[in-house]
């Protein structure tokens, strides 16, 4: 799916480098440069997911999921980037009005449209809860919204001569993107942040493992995401001395299957005894790193 919709980015960028040198459009100029982002950013995608399926090493213990989270943030960036270009370039546009050649304009970006209609719909019936894919999904989806604007720019400055039309449908076009790069960006950074999945409530988390008879208390909670769609756990559990072995297996057995139900797919639970004292901290606070030699043997 991926490698279709970059072959398809990807040819008729050229269309639009040779179409905005023939009728001298720097709107077409402009939007090939977006699809050339698109391009980029299903590539980086593409060897994302790629990467992402390397097994976990002795360094890198989790595998290579975190990459496509990397990604992500790069291409979230990209989009801020874009948008800033555009509106800086609306604003040249308002105090030197260019000339454009509107029919090839229309025409082009009319074919653009297309293209990127078809991009989106095989775009769109991927993951898109996936935060990579949703990055490039947006790319894809900006630049469709660029097609968008120059078709509406080029029929009113035919009908109205509004040359200033080109610049201020593309600010509205660069607003948009810097919505929805934004919220890449704030999503990946809050996963790069070790923040805590957003749809995950920490306290129904805490009521669960305190629900089972066992279960005396829960400190030390940490809940981070490692790439989309797979989210960690680690906790420390008081539980009675009196429990054997045999029945703290079946306890830790019980209870990664009740945080699996709760979106969690993998969890380290380290059980503690009631018989030496505790934090009552449900989330424990890292202040600094202990000496190599703090404690004695």
């Amino acid at each position: 799916m991926i490698t279709i919709a970059f072959a398809i980015i990807a040819s008729y960028m050229v269309v639009e480098v040779i179409g905005g040198y023939i009728t001298g459009s720097l709107a077409l100029l402009s939007d090939a440069g977006h699809m050339f982002s698109d391009a980029v950013s299903l590539a980086m995608t593409l060897f994302a997911f790629i990467i992402g399926k390397k097994s976990a090493t002795s360094h890198k213990t989790f595998g290579y999921r975190r990459f496509e989270i990397l990604i992500a943030l790069i291409n979230g960036v990209t989009l801020l980037i874009i948008s800033a270009g555009i509106i800086y370039e609306a604003v040249l546009r308002f105090q030197q009005p260019p000339q454009i050649a509107t029919t090839g304009m229309l025409v082009i970006s009319t074919i653009g449209l297309i293209v990127n209609l078809v991009v989106v719909k095989l775009m769109h019936g991927g993951d898109t809860d996936n935060l990579n894919m949703k990055s490039a999904y947006l790319h894809v989806l900006s630049d469709l919204l660029g097609s968008v604007a120059a078709i509406i720019a080029a029929i009113v400055i035919m009908l109205f001569g509004w040359v200033w039309a080109d610049a201020a449908v593309s600010i509205l076009v660069a607003l948009l993107i810097v919505r929805s790069g934004y919220a890449v960006v704030k999503n990946a950074a809050h996963i790069l942040m070790e923040g805590a999945p957003n749809h995950i409530d920490q306290s129904v988390i805490i009521q669960t493992l305190s629900a089972h008879p066992n279960v005396l208390s829960v400190h030390d909670l940490h809940i981070w995401t490692i790439t989309s769609g797979l989210h960690s756990l680690s906790c420390h559990i008081i539980v009675p001395s009196s429990l054997t072995l045999q029945q703290t297996d079946a306890l830790l057995s019980d209870l990664q299957h009740e945080l699996q139900h709760l979106g969690i797919g993998h969890s380290t639970l380290q059980f503690e005894s009631d018989l030496h004292a505790h934090s009552a901290q449900f989330n424990c606070d890292i202040t600094s790193k202990p000496p190599v030699h703090a404690h004695a043997h």
